[in-house]
């Protein structure tokens, strides 16, 4: 009857396949449930809510079964042929059970972080290309299990990943530029943007190659992606949607001033209480800045809720500003120029001697 530690084992190879099944089964049992009653406390001091403690409580038991069967296998008496298949079948399966688990715990981070922090949306090529990665990896582990040499393999690989990446450079770096979109976020779907180029309007979608750009007259731009990361944005909806409409006024020399920006003010109250899109509670700031060729130039700031808003603020303040300042007698001069002419024998004309 052979011996193991000192006990006893059966001669029947069913009834000894039984009895490392049993004490795999129990020592696993045992670790899985030590290492979840460690975690569950780490977790109950941390007060955090672990995405991972799930998953870990369903894969943990059965890799840890392999590893003991693994580890009793190899301490059995058994022949050498036997022992080192079932070495190899046992090694195989722990190999894939890991994949599994580092493949669906690293997809799990990710659409936390996600959800938690609203990175970005991994849902799409990104997870495609985790798994991939994932299952290459495992792959190649696997292979060198069985004893196949990865030498030539990963020299084909690396000529061919080579020829690929020369092929699709343009589709790669637009992949690799739209990732950079979707993290970052200097731009997102329903903001308003304008480009370097010129082309400016509302984010449509956001794509893994290109980025679409619907402009006021309702046509759609199509901006590959690696061409927006490189260009300037202005992007009207960042850091808020809210933004100041500024206007141009120039009124006659001879005006009051005074009087000017108490008109002013009055209109663009009344705008931006009565207007589609003004922000209401915000008081317009009046500055004047120059004195022009025919009129003292000043500016007078509104406030609109987003940018397309500014072009109906705009409309109505100088029309309401127009009105008042004819009723109140306020001039809006015409630019006006003064000509001097010289006779031959020197003399000036001008208009006041009858030019």
């Amino acid at each position: 009857m052979p011996e193991f530690a000192g006990f006893d084992l059966p001669d029947n190879p069913w009834a000894l396949a039984a009895l490392v099944i049993v004490a795999a089964a129990f020592l696993a049992y045992i670790a899985h449930r030590f290492v979840l009653w460690s975690l569950r406390r780490a977790l109950r001091r941390t007060a955090a809510d672990e995405p991972l403690y799930p998953l870990l409580a369903r894969y943990l038991y059965p890799l840890l079964l392999v590893l003991a069967l693994l580890f009793l296998a190899d301490a059995a008496p058994l022949p050498p042929k036997v022992q080192g298949a079932i070495h190899q079948l046992l090694s195989i399966l722990g190999l894939l059970i890991a994949i599994v688990l580092a493949t669906k715990g690293a997809l799990l981070l990710l659409r936390t972080a996600e959800t938690r922090y609203g990175l970005f949306n991994i849902r799409g090529p990104l997870e495609v290309l985790t798994k991939i990665v994932m299952v290459a990896v495992g792959a190649m582990l696997l292979l060198d299990n069985l004893g196949i040499s990865l030498t030539p393999i990963l020299t084909t690989l690396g000529i061919g990943s080579l020829a690929v990446a020369i092929g699709l450079q343009d589709t790669l770096g637009n992949f690799f530029a739209g990732l950079y979109l979707k993290v970052d976020r200097p731009v997102d779907i329903g903001h308003y943007v304008k480009l370097q180029s010129g082309e400016e309007g509302y984010v449509e979608r956001i794509g893994w190659r290109s980025t679409r750009i619907r402009m006021l007259p309702n046509n759609m731009v199509v901006v590959p992606n690696n061409k927006l990361v490189q260009d300037n944005i202005t992007n009207y909806h960042l850091p808020d949607r809210e933004l100041v409409v500024a206007v141009t006024v120039g009124v006659a020399y001879d005006s009051d001033l005074e009087k000017v920006e108490r008109v002013t003010a009055e209109v663009a109250e009344e705008v931006m209480r009565t207007v589609d899109g003004g922000v209401r509670g915000f008081a317009p700031v009046i500055r004047y800045h120059a004195f022009g060729q025919s009129s003292i130039d000043f500016s007078v700031a509104l406030r609109a809720r987003e940018f397309t808003d500014a072009i109906l603020l705009k409309h109505e303040f100088i029309k309401r500003l127009h009105a008042r300042y004819a009723r109140e007698g306020i001039a809006l001069p015409f630019p006006t120029r003064t000509v001097y002419l010289k006779t031959e024998n020197g003399d000036r004309l001008d208009e006041d001697k009858g030019l």
